[in-house]
């Protein structure tokens, strides 16, 4: 009870200094977003969090409007998905401005607000879709042990996958790692994966 106060104390500290710190970037990113094409420029989807319980998961908008009908009638741009990272180097959908704020992860920006409504925690596994959960999970009882252990503990804005290198980490590795995070959450850990995030945003190793 204590650790969970603790770590929510904590989430609402970072979430607000966020805020206040990098204001300027959020007004202007969603100028520019929708400058581009004249569309909303917020993305929410829902996303599998804490125990399973689906929650609206927000981001500034990367790609066109019809991203995720496109995905799902292209067939061969769904496989590109699934047999990856579930992301696609040079995908079609990404806008130029979505190139740049996927590069430094400025697109992340939104989901404090998913820490504020206590929905994500600022460090945590990455929020999978519930397509993409209930196909690993389908798999095999394996699979579904991993996923049952990673959502023991809330999804985050930056996690252990994100500062090993994003990307260029396949889907199955990148379970393990956030399973491996779930099992060994701490305070420590925590800190060593928030120090390290800054340098792998301006790296931009894996991001695209």
């Amino acid at each position: 009870m204590i650790s969970k106060l603790v770590n929510r104390t904590i989430d609402l500290v970072l979430a607000t200094i966020f805020l206040i710190v990098f204001s300027p970037v959020f007004v202007f990113t969603a100028i520019a977003v929708w400058a581009y094409d004249g569309n909303f420029p917020f993305y929410h989807h829902k996303r599998v969090g804490l125990n399973g319980k689906l929650f609206e998961f927000w981001k500034f908008r990367s790609m066109v409007v019809n991203a995720d009908d496109i995905l799902f009638k292209n067939k061969e741009l769904y496989k590109k998905m699934r047999s990856g990272n579930n992301k696609v180097e040079d995908d079609p959908r990404v806008t130029p401005i979505g190139k740049f704020i996927r590069k430094y992860s400025i697109d992340e920006f939104p989901q404090v607000f998913n820490v504020l409504l206590s929905d994500m925690s600022f460090i945590g596994p990455r929020a999978l879709r519930p397509d993409e959960f209930d196909e690993y999970k389908g798999r095999n009882k394996e699979n579904e042990k991993k996923l049952n252990i990673m959502i023991t503990v809330k999804p985050g804005i930056t996690g252990l996958w994100q500062v090993s290198g994003r990307s260029n980490i396949n889907f199955d590795q990148r379970i393990d790692l956030e399973c491996s995070y779930a099992k060994k959450k701490s305070i420590l850990l925590d800190i060593v994966i928030l120090l390290k995030t800054p340098f792998a945003v301006l790296k931009g190793e894996g991001a695209y």
